[in-house]
């Protein structure tokens, strides 16, 4: 049976790429197919997830074995084939290509080809840049900073000595002025 897979992005609206890959080959194939079409670097740690209906995650293959406290059994890549996990059309995976920022593709099998073999996945479909593989630290890290001035809290008398080491005003609660008779705890 051959799969046929439709991968999008949700940081490129034009970028598509459909793969076709036999059922019985192993996620890391797959893994490949997926990184060819996007010229990506293969030295990344990467994981697949299955999903729900609504892209919730679930089973993870991973790259490596990694120890794993999760509900799941710990899958690999190359030794987990597609058709243990995955058997039905609009079966649902994510991709996360950048583990520092849980960036992914969003992979669906568009149809399922019986009676048939591939030797080795094909592109078929290749429309759009994709995103770049990695966004740098240091473009997160120099993001604008927030103006925590005095006009910040929306007082302008606003008194910074008026707050407790936890930044919470404090109160005396030995004044019973701060509950009414109907309040019970």
């Amino acid at each position: 049976m051959i799969y046929e897979f439709t991968i999008l992005s949700d940081e490129v609206d034009n970028f598509v790429r459909v793969i076709r890959i036999d059922s019985e080959a192993k996620f890391i194939d797959l893994h490949h197919a997926i990184l060819d079409s996007v010229h990506y670097e293969k030295n990344l740690i990467t994981s697949f997830f299955i999903c729900s209906d609504d892209w919730e995650r679930g089973q993870e293959v991973t790259l490596v074995e990694m120890e794993s406290s999760s509900e799941y059994d710990n899958l690999v890549m190359d030794k987990t084939t597609l058709e243990e996990l995955i058997s039905e059309e609009n079966q649902k995976l994510v991709y996360i290509f950048d583990m520092m920022s849980d960036r992914v593709f969003f992979i669906e099998l568009t149809e399922i080809l019986p009676m048939k073999n591939l030797k080795s996945p094909v592109c078929t479909q290749s429309e759009g840049e994709p995103p770049v593989q990695i966004i740098e630290i240091e473009n997160i890290l120099t993001a604008p900073k927030a103006n925590l001035d005095e006009n910040f809290y929306g007082d302008e008398e606003f008194d910074t000595d008026e707050l407790d080491d936890e930044g919470f005003g404090e109160m005396n609660f030995d004044d019973n002025s701060l509950f009414t008779e109907d309040q019970t705890f």
